[in-house]
């Protein structure tokens, strides 16, 4: 009988107690140790199978550490090491252990389908990954899971669920994440090329054990129903995953929304990400989208550090509305997270090249952080409450956001086409307010063009199953606009681009109503053409914001 066992599932779940052994489950791996060799292999089932004897049990546990080439991993760049790789975690993850990569090795991935669960501190150090997406068993299965032991679980007893709402009724085992969704609202409803129905009613919030909700990151919609709540507990210990140089080699697939997610998923609360580099080569004429390489998803308190990524290129396929797009593809992604930072971290590719794709998507998230960033874009799809973007450089995608709360952008140089971009296809809203400060605004990285600060579109005919706002106040400090490059007959910068051009007097009517502007505030505005900023080209739309532009 063996001395330990381990059995991995797909699921996380917590322990059991099965034939008087522990049997923890988080992935398809079986861990012994039998009084024999050492060894990996896969069974007729698939089941990755892993043998470690007792003498090396001792001596990986009294280390505190294991390394690939302790369960067989080659790397030479050429033998698959996904199996040794996976043993290794798995082994670790059932006796506490740090992994460690072996400097200077190269570690070949091929397509199989097999996902490594990182639970423990892991330095990939100096060591190089290849990721080959050329032939991929399974494109939605992630290469690597950073996981948690804590089990989720439903809550029971909450039936609604309002704004602001500062405690929830329920007695929880520590902090946790909770996740709320009325499946019967559908809210997010997009417009344009990419149309679609909608996306459920959903909100994440952390709490205390006592059910107190976070105020930093608020409950930001009425619940009138709800149709499931869970809980995530937070590992209260720091994760950490540092180094290593990936790369992938691009897959060749047909150019449609067939996403690849080949990548390292955090599902973990409470992780840094320090020190990884990811590029990208083979890409040719065409190819799948990517869903990030760093995939921050279901989990609070992630900083990705000091870290060098790449743009995606971008291609094309048809969309929903039946005309062509441009699919976004992504090497950092964040859905239904909490309080998510990117610090000093850059891309390989030139940020002001438009074949690539802007390097950040989000959805549902709060508490966004971009700080001493050089990179291609930020963007906020459907929505983020509370985003900071400070001593960074974004490139020709510029900050693209919809959400709530504060979006303050300081110390920071902007060369996309305006400073912010209000995204049309959610409703260009946000619920709250915006500050722009001690910043540098090159409109489209220097090109001839009429410069406007803010932009966005609003027709007041789509329902997108929510008001949309625009900010409520906007203040600019220390603005500096190099529009030297600008076009012939140009007026100067606009505040607002011009969001309704069917919007010319008091006859256009809107079927649900924009909530504009109350008050904009402008101080020490400078701009390289000599030319003052001016409201917007549609001066109806915007006639009752209130300009306050004192020196």
């Amino acid at each position: 009988m063996p001395k330990y066992a381990l059995l991995i599932l797909l699921l996380l779940t917590g322990p059991f107690v099965a034939h008087g052994q522990n049997v923890n489950l988080t992935d398809s791996v079986v861990v012994t140790s039998e009084d024999t060799k050492t060894g990996v292999y896969t069974n007729e089932k698939g089941v990755l199978q892993v043998n470690v004897s007792p003498k090396n049990v001792r001596k990986y546990k009294a280390a505190g550490v294991v390394r690939y080439g302790d369960f067989g991993a080659q790397g030479d760049g050429k033998v698959d090491d996904l199996d040794a790789i996976a043993a290794t975690h798995a082994f670790a993850n059932m006796h506490g252990l740090q992994v460690r990569a072996d400097d200077g090795a190269t570690y070949y991935i091929g397509g199989k389908e097999r996902t490594v669960m990182i639970r423990t501190d892991t330095d990939f150090g100096k060591a190089s990954f290849i990721i080959d997406d050329t032939e991929v068993q399974n494109r939605d299965a992630s290469v690597f899971t950073v996981g948690s032991s804590l089990k989720p679980f439903k809550l029971e007893g909450i039936f609604s669920l309002k704004r602001n709402q500062e405690k929830i009724d329920a007695s929880l085992p520590g902090p946790c994440l909770i996740t709320v969704t009325n499946s019967n609202v559908k809210q997010y409803i997009r417009f344009g090329l990419n149309q679609n129905n909608g996306s459920s009613q959903t909100d994440i919030f952390v709490v205390d054990k006592s059910g107190k909700v976070d105020m930093n990151a608020p409950i930001i919609w009425n619940f009138d129903q709800i149709t499931d709540i869970s809980a995530r507990p937070i590992d209260e210990k720091l994760l950490k995953i540092t180094g290593g140089r990936f790369t992938t080699i691009a897959n060749k697939a047909e150019s449609k929304y067939t996403y690849y997610s080949r990548n390292i998923a955090i599902r973990r609360s409470n992780v840094l990400v320090e020190g990884l580099e990811h590029r990208i080569t083979g890409e040719g004429d065409h190819g799948a989208p990517y869903g990030g390489f760093i995939n921050v998803g279901e989990c609070a308190y992630v900083t990705v550090k000091n870290c060098v990524l790449t743009g995606h290129k971008t291609y094309n396929t048809i969309g929903a509305a039946g005309k062509p797009v441009s699919m976004g593809t992504y090497d950092l992604l964040a859905n239904r997270a909490l309080n998510i930072s990117f610090v000093n971290c850059s891309q390989t590719n030139d940020i002001d090249d438009n074949i690539y794709w802007g390097i950040l998507g989000s959805n549902f998230c709060k508490n966004l952080l971009y700080d001493h960033c050089t990179l291609s874009r930020f963007d906020a799809h459907q929505g983020v409450a509370n985003a900071t973007i400070r001593n960074s450089t974004l490139g020709h995608m510029g900050i693209n956001a919809i959400g709530s709360g504060l979006l303050l952008v300081e110390n920071s140089t902007i060369r996309g086409r305006s400073i912010v971009n209000l995204r049309p296809d959610y409703g260009s809203t946000w619920q709250g307010e915006l500050v722009i400060r001690n910043c540098v605004f090159v409109p489209v990285g220097g090109k001839p063009v009429s410069a406007s600060l803010i932009s966005g579109s609003y027709s007041g005919q789509h329902d997108f199953g929510y008001t949309c706002y625009m900010p409520e106040r906007i203040t600019i400090e220390n603005l500096r606009i190099d529009d030297s490059q600008h076009p012939e007959n140009y007026q100067g910068p606009a505040l607002f681009a011009n969001f309704n051009t069917e919007m010319k007097d008091s006859s256009y009517q809107e079927k649900y109503p924009y909530v504009k502007t109350k008050e904009v505030i402008l101080r020490e505005i400078k701009v390289a053409s000599g030319k003052s900023v001016r409201v917007s080209d549609n001066p109806f739309m915007f006639k009752d914001v209130k300009v306050d532009a004192k020196r």
